[in-house]
Parts: structure tokens; C-alpha cells; sequence
């Protein structure tokens, strides 16, 4: 193979990271290995537009003074994700600041970041964040086309589910097969060459299943991360007694119904642990079959000093497709390898029943010898 031709494929390689990770950055709500700041409040450090490569907080574990996190605030423009510096580290969370900001976060409204808030870390080479420029404001451009494309076409199929996150899925996977078809056409009009007799030819068996296994190992990791997360709960210690259960007096506690809610088909077990002090939850693991819920109790309790607080219970799912013991001993090791076991054995599953009944040959086509259209592309590119 030619350097040419190895570049070629990286660059689409390179391409496609970067598409599927934007893309379930806006279907999971969070950031996955890439993000970017839409304001200056990190000035210099990052200006407006910039992106950086975003690292889950489960890997990188607690911060410390001077890491760059990206976390889910409650106040600051509204709530929502943002992204700032730890300053300081007190009993109560993190204090946080932007780099362009005279004032920390907590100075304003803003309460002080529990771990539970945390989704990502900016990755930083030599105390520096390593800052790609400009790619929010690509992704921003991009954003907006194709929301006036997804609105565009719910109008004119009258389908809501063309908007949103689910439309995201539809429309790539739309735009996926248009370019398979072209490329086809493209090939096949090619009148005059002599057909390529070469066993090259066609489109890889492997390949093809392989990205099948992607297809259902993205699908089913969703299904298991969107739904799950930290859950928030605000309570008042209060010097009086309530009929609200978030009302409890101070020094007391009080117990609430938390309902876990299964709305897929697959049959789901459930880890419910504390996310912050104060928190006590009985069971820690449920079974909820597919289209069902289970409940949990989740006992609270108030601080000796009356005011507003914050609990937090943290919430992980895992498809009910391994024994339970299974997932038991999995979970332990760490949250997330359930997740890798259960993508390993679904891909796996998938990529081998495709082997045994396609084959390990190529997928012959009517195109003629010569480079694909999307080959074609990245070579002019470069």
C-alpha cells in the first residue's frame, strides 16, 4: 500500500472519529473525547469557538487544584454544561473559576461542584490544555445546516422523530446509504475499462460486519448510558416538621420512593449508589424487566444546620445479557466494564453470526477497477 493511499485512509478515518464522537457528544448530552467552549470565559486559555479533547471523569477520577473540568452547573447561564478550572477544594465540592473570570463561580450563585456534577476532564500535556482551535465554531456551522436540513425534512414527511437527537441517527444513516448508492452509480457508469478481475475487488465481507457490530454496539451502549447518571435531589434542613419529604428537619432524615424505570424492550439491571453524603439507598441493585420499573427507598439525611442542600444518587444501567453474578463481579472491578463485556459479547455475536452466514470473501459489485468515490474525495483533499 502507498503512503498516498495510507494517508487517504487515515485522513477518513480521522474524519469519521470525529463525526461519531460530535455525534454521540449531542445524542448522550455530554461530551465523548471531544467538546468546546462557546464563551470567553476561559480566556486565554481557550477563546471562544475552541475545542479540547474531553476525558470522562471515570477515568480520570477526583480533580485536583488547576485541572480544567467540564461540569453540569446549576446556575451559571441557566445550568447546563460548563467548562472551568478548579481553584480550590473544600468539604462542601470544588471551587471553580474561568481562566477569564475575576471571580470564582461560587462567589456568585453558583454552589460549590460535587463530584456527582463532573462528566469530563480537559486533557492537559505539561500543565497546558491541549486546545483545538476553532472546532466549536465548525461544529456550530454544522449544527445549524443540518438542524435546517432535519427541519426541513420533518416538514416534508410530516415525521417528528427527524428532529432532535433521534433525527441525528436517522439522517446519518440516511446520508451513509446515499453515499454507498452514488458510489455505486458512479462506478457503474464507468463504460470503456476493462472489468477488474482482481480479488480486491468488491466490498469487504469484514468490513461490512464490522460496522454492523459498531451499529449495534453504539445502540446498545446508549441504552445504557443515557438513561443512567447522577440524579439530583434538593432538600431544606429545616427547624420544623413538613409534609414535604424534601422538607426534613434539621438533624433528621427521611425517606422517599425512587421509581427505576426500564422503557426499552431488553430487560436492565440497575446500581443505584450515594453520590454525596447523606444519601442511603436500599436495594443497591434492581431488576427491571423490559417495559416495567422497580422501586428503591432512598433514605435522606439533613445536615444539624438549617438551609438548602444537595444530595445526589448516581445511577448505572447494564442490559440484563450476562448472569447477574456476572455484572456483579464486573461492577466491582469498575463501573464501566460491565459496559466493555456487554459490547465485546453483543459486537462479537454479531461480527461471527455474520461470518458464518456471509462469509469471509468480498461483497462483489458492478463498479469498475479503480478508487472509491469517498477515496476519490480524500485524495483531493489531501
Amino acid at each position: 500500500m502507498s503512503p498516498r493511499r495510507i494517508l487517504s485512509l487515515a485522513v477518513e478515518l480521522l474524519v469519521v472519529v470525529l463525526i461519531v464522537s460530535l455525534l454521540a457528544g449531542q445524542v448522550l448530552g455530554q461530551p465523548v473525547l471531544l467538546s468546546y467552549v462557546e464563551t470567553g470565559s476561559m480566556s486565554p486559555t481557550m477563546e471562544p469557538g475552541d475545542g479540547f479533547v474531553a476525558v470522562p471523569s471515570s477515568l480520570t477520577g477526583p480533580p485536583e487544584r488547576g485541572d480544567v473540568i467540564v461540569f453540569r452547573a446549576e446556575q451559571i447561564q441557566g445550568g447546563g454544561l460548563t467548562t472551568h478550572r478548579v481553584v480550590r477544594e473544600t468539604d462542601r465540592g470544588y471551587i471553580t473559576r474561568g481562566d477569564g473570570n475575576p471571580f470564582t463561580d461560587q462567589d456568585g450563585d453558583e454552589p460549590p461542584v460535587k463530584d456527582a456534577q463532573i462528566v469530563a476532564e480537559a486533557l492537559q500535556v505539561g500543565g497546558t490544555v491541549l486546545v483545538i482551535p476553532n472546532l466549536g465554531t465548525a461544529v456550530v456551522g454544522i449544527q445549524d445546516v443540518v438542524g435546517g436540513v432535519q427541519r426541513w425534512l420533518a416538514i416534508a414527511f410530516g415525521m417528528q422523530s427527524l428532529l432532535g437527537s433521534q433525527g441525528l441517527i436517522y439522517l446519518a444513516f440516511g446520508v451513509t446509504a446515499i453515499a454507498y448508492v452514488l458510489d455505486l452509480l458512479i462506478g457503474s457508469d464507468r463504460t470503456g475499462r476493462e472489468r477488474s478481475r482482481s480479488r480486491d475487488d468488491g466490498l469487504s465481507s469484514r468490513l461490512l460486519l464490522a460496522g454492523m457490530a459498531l451499529l449495534v454496539v453504539s445502540t446498545a451502549t446508549a441504552a445504557m448510558v443515557v438513561p443512567a447518571g447522577p440524579q439530583q435531589f434538593a432538600i431544606i434542613s429545616a427547624e420544623f416538621e413538613s409534609d414535604r419529604p424534601t422538607t426534613i428537619p434539621q438533624g433528621e432524615s427521611s425517606s422517599l420512593d425512587y421509581t427505576v424505570p426500564n422503557t426499552g424492550l431488553v430487560p436492565v439491571y440497575v446500581y443505584l449508589e450515594p453520590g454525596s453524603d447523606g444519601v442511603e439507598i436500599d436495594p443497591r441493585r434492581v431488576y427491571v424487566a423490559g417495559r416495567a420499573s422497580a422501586e428503591a427507598t432512598m433514605t435522606i439525611h439533613a445536615p444539624p444546620e438549617t438551609g438548602y442542600y444537595r444530595r445526589y444518587m448516581v445511577e448505572h444501567r447494564y442490559l440484563a445479557l450476562l448472569p447477574g453474578n456476572v455484572v456483579d463481579a464486573l461492577y466491582r472491578l469498575h463501573p464501566w466494564t460491565p459496559i466493555v463485556a456487554i459490547d465485546l459479547l453483543l459486537g462479537g455475536s454479531v461480527y461471527l453470526l455474520g461470518r458464518v452466514l456471509v462469509g469471509s470473501g468480498r461483497i462483489r459489485s458492478r463498479s469498475r477497477e479503480g478508487p472509491s468515490t469517498l477515496h476519490r474525495l480524500a485524495n483531493r483533499l489531501i
